[in-house]
């Protein structure tokens, strides 16, 4: 396979194409038109921005060839390195180096190509050519020679030059962590097209059986993306960008998001998205809108506001921050926000989505046990590399870094009498470290937050790092709400919801058997001697199933014995526990006053 050169494309040139539709293979091709003399280093990345855990793409690297550009017939030796670097002979021509890349991973962080569809981020699929990351590139899309994928078309948000109608032809990068920052997509799309302050936004859904409501998609999107704008440039109202895509995968089931600086791919389920004829889940589609308003939000907050340890990229290790609850919570904070003031939700449906983060945190016993601050710096090991332990040992930066934003709000808002709120921090942030995309230090926060709000707010400020950022306290939201506004009370919980909060178990069903997944610190279940990998057999000697495990627990009482049978590798325990009102976390729940 091979494709023209233009003399004006720069001296990095990627070629990509569907090699191999089911055996689910890309076939790449990188031309560099000035190798290192001395032995040119190509490494494959360990990960990708946004999702912070070494993934190995090299490890999908089935053949890998090098030759002199347009010699075939005597290969090149390429000397291996580590697992993810080649280093190629000394040679002073263009060179060529051939691979193809197995592609089946679904999620929104590596590539997929099947006889449906394919989606690639390049950094499953592109070398970088060490010490030339920083020259421009291109990327030439080449269309499979199969006939399944005639009707296929090209959605990216990078900079097409010259291209054909269906979106195949050559695109240009500025550099390599620009290549990096555009995820490709292939196949037929359903396209919906607005814009917000003046911006064109899309988003081009794959995976739909039906027709979409494109209408309502579009009034949604629109106002949502409108508010973001303007919160971040209220007098300007200008997006830092000259367009911005969604690149949606709708499946039967499935949920994630990865920002980037001008677009982002979205993975939800068909039955999320509003589609004609089709009964919708407005639960469901509120969780898409808000995990829309989440990546949108990124493009401002982690794609051009960044730690400084992240700039640049080191794509080749782990790159540690302790301030993953700031990018991350404070985003988690204002996604649903967003949807509130853009009028998507009202504000007990919004009240509601607060608490059930709120909750959902403190029934989290590993947020007794490890920091804001060092949930974000594990996040390599800890968050991303979930165990049966995970609930015990980690708390959420996404959960109770929104929390963290939450009270942060409530209190400058309290201490400026609401002359000032969290969104004048967000926009001096932005004047300040996102315009000019300087990094922020690992303390940078501080003389921002002193700079809006004077030394006055300091001992307010020093004690949120230190109890809730750096500690392990819960964030006292009764305290700082306005009762005028908002009624803080004990959420009311039937005695099944307390029953289950108290016996404290994850669970999921295995061919009829109830397999128990997690075990809580502290409550019923980790008394009686349960754990991971157990199978319930009987609670007071009547069978467990799924099914009838919500009727056998709700005639269970509290201070009374509790008889487990259960089967750990194959041989039958039996074990006693008693349920207490203080194995249930506290809960919340909040209403308009």
């Amino acid at each position: 396979m091979s494709t023209s050169l233009s003399s004006d494309l720069p001296e990095i040139v990627y070629t990509v194409w569907p090699a191999d539709l089911h055996g689910h293979r890309f076939a790449v091709k990188l031309r560099i038109a000035r190798p290192d003399p001395h032995g040119q280093i190509i490494q494959m990345p360990s990960w990708i921005p946004g999702s912070y855990l070494i993934r190995d793409f090299s490890k999908q690297i089935e053949t890998i060839e090098a030759y002199l550009e347009g010699d075939r017939t005597k290969p090149l030796t390429l000397e291996r390195i580590d697992n993810d670097q080649w280093r190629l002979p000394k040679v002073n021509s263009p060179v060529e180096i051939l691979t193809t890349v197995y592609a089946f991973d679904s999620s929104v962080r590596a590539a997929y190509l099947d006889h449906e569809r394919g989606f690639f981020n390049p950094s499953s699929l592109c070398f970088s050519v060490k010490n030339q990351e920083h020259l421009p590139c291109a990327l030439a899309l080449v269309p499979s020679e199969s006939a399944a994928t005639s009707h296929w078309t090209i959605q990216t948000s990078l900079r097409a030059v010259k291209t054909d109608p269906k979106g195949y032809g050559f695109y240009l990068a500025k550099n390599y962590d620009d290549l990096l920052d555009h995820p490709i997509a292939l196949g037929e799309f359903q396209m919906i097209h607005w814009q917000s302050n003046g911006t064109p936004h899309a988003m081009a859904i794959q995976g739909c059986l039906h027709e979409v409501d494109a209408q309502r998609l579009a009034t949604d999107l629109q106002a949502i993306c409108s508010s973001t704008i303007g919160l971040f440039e209220p007098k300007a109202k200008k997006a830092p960008f000259n367009s911005y895509l969604f690149l949606v995968n709708a499946v039967l089931a499935g949920y994630g998001g990865l920002e980037h600086r001008n677009s982002t791919a979205l993975l939800c389920r068909r039955d999320q998205l509003p589609q004609n004829g089709v009964p919708l889940d407005e639960a469901g589609y509120r969780e898409f809108l808000g995990l829309c308003s989440h990546e949108y939000f990124h493009a401002w907050l982690v794609k051009r506001i960044q730690p400084k340890a992240f700039q640049p990229y080191q794509l080749d290790r782990r790159n540690h921050t302790r301030l993953l609850w700031l990018f991350e919570g404070f985003t988690s904070y204002y996604d649903d926000l967003q949807l509130f003031r853009s009028k998507r939700i009202d504000l007990k449906t919004y009240l509601n989505l607060l608490a059930e983060n709120w909750n959902s945190v403190l029934r989290g016993p590993g947020r007794t046990k490890q920091s804001l601050a060092d949930s974000s710096f594990d996040a390599w090991t800890k968050y991303y590399q979930v165990d049966e332990n995970t609930p015990n040992k980690v708390v959420s930066y996404y959960g109770k870094g929104a929390l963290l934003a939450l009270g942060l709000d409530l209190s400058i808002r309290q201490f400026t009498n609401h002359r000032k709120s969290l969104d004048d921090l967000m926009r001096l942030i932005w004047q300040t470290h996102g315009v000019n995309q300087a990094g922020i230090a690992e303390d940078g926060l501080d003389p921002l937050i002193f700079n809006l709000l004077g030394d006055g707010f300091t001992k307010i400020w020093s004690r949120f790092k230190s109890d809730y950022i750096f500690g392990v306290k819960d964030i006292p939201l009764q305290k700082w709400f306005d009762p005028k506004a908002i009624l803080v009370s004990q959420k009311k919980q039937t005695p099944l919801e307390r029953i289950k909060l108290q016996l404290g178990i994850r669970y999921t069903e295995i061919n009829g058997w109830l397999k128990i997944t997690a075990v809580l610190d502290g409550g019923a279940a980790q008394s009686a001697g349960l754990a991971a990998g157990d199978l319930l057999a009987n609670i007071n000697g009547q069978r467990v199933t799924s099914a009838r495990l919500d009727q056998l627990l709700g005639s269970l009482q509290e201070d009374m014995p509790i008889a487990f049978s259960f089967y750990r590798d194959d041989l039958e325990h039996e074990s006693m526990a008693v349920l207490h009102s203080s194995q249930a976390p506290q809960q919340f729940a909040l209403t308009p006053a």
